[in-house]
């Protein structure tokens, strides 16, 4: 081979490995500055500010953290549900669950009353009670800390009670709760601590959750996806941004007694 062939040779393969380790390096930093600027358009959406550099940073880091959980979850493609970024993307499961759910199970007197829709034999196969004009706008809660609106709260439930009163669902029923939801919608406790619940966008959820309840719901309807899989309609307060809307379907009819999330542990609504 002549001087001038080696000396070509040598050149492309210089360049070969040259445009590998662009390749490479190129390709492992990619990432991190989409998801950089992701988290700019982010905080522009949702008009997040931070104190300083420092927690910018921190919360970058938390974002990034999430959205690499969601686009896992999503493109595992063995659920039926999906994830998606939402305004509780720069904070961690433990941060979300400390600001939003605060609710505390049996914080009420349990109803002594019966249950009116014991005998009620015929329920529609699906409910919804937003197109009956029983359910109000979605609210977003916010981070709610605010002692005396619980308390003024607390003092109106204790005087409807007294003159209205309330009935449980039998608790750990989901058919005795199709009961009570197809004839009016009702409050219901879940536990919404997990990040599948965190980052819910669209589909009935069939995620992992315990039954430690801690956050307050309405179920407002019932029915059935295209897929057969039965569900409950619930009513969020975090917001239209959040879910469907604001809104979850919930799978029922579970093997679980409680329910999923424990949706039949404790639910009651109101009596005229």
């Amino acid at each position: 081979m002549s001087s001038t062939n080696r000396t070509s040779l040598a050149c492309l393969v210089i360049l070969f490995f040259s445009a590998t380790l662009l390749s490479h390096t190129t390709s492992r930093f990619l990432p991190v500055t989409s998801t950089n600027e992701s988290h700019e358009q982010w905080m522009a959406r949702y008009g997040r500010v931070y104190n300083d550099a420092d927690e910018k940073e921190q919360r970058s880091k938390v974002f990034q953290e999430n959205v690499r959980y969601i686009d896992s979850f999503n493109n595992a493609l063995n659920k039926g549900y999906k994830l998606a970024v939402n305004k509780f993307a720069d904070l961690t499961n433990e941060e979300f669950r400390n600001t939003r759910n605060r609710f505390k199970a049996h914080e009420c007197s349990p109803s002594t009353s019966t249950f009116r829709y014991e005998n009620l034999t015929a329920v529609p196969s699906s409910m919804d009670w937003r197109k009956k004009g029983a359910v109000t706008p979605i609210k977003d809660q916010g981070q709610c800390g605010c002692c005396w609106a619980f308390s003024a709260v607390a003092a109106m439930e204790g005087i409807t009670q007294l003159k209205t009163g309330h009935e449980d669902v039998p608790a750990n029923s989901e058919s005795a709760l199709l009961k009570a939801v197809s004839s009016q919608p009702v409050s219901v406790a879940i536990d919404a601590s997990g990040s599948d619940f965190q980052f819910y966008s669209s589909g009935v959820f069939t995620g992992e959750c315990g039954t430690e309840l801690d956050h307050g719901v309405t179920a407002v309807g019932y029915g059935t996806s295209d897929d057969g899989t039965k569900y409950w309609l619930v009513k969020n307060s975090w917001g239209t941004s959040w879910g469907e809307e604001g809104y979850i379907m919930m799978q029922r009819d579970v093997d679980a007694k409680e329910g999923l999330c424990g949706i039949a542990m404790q639910a009651s609504y109101p009596t005229a």
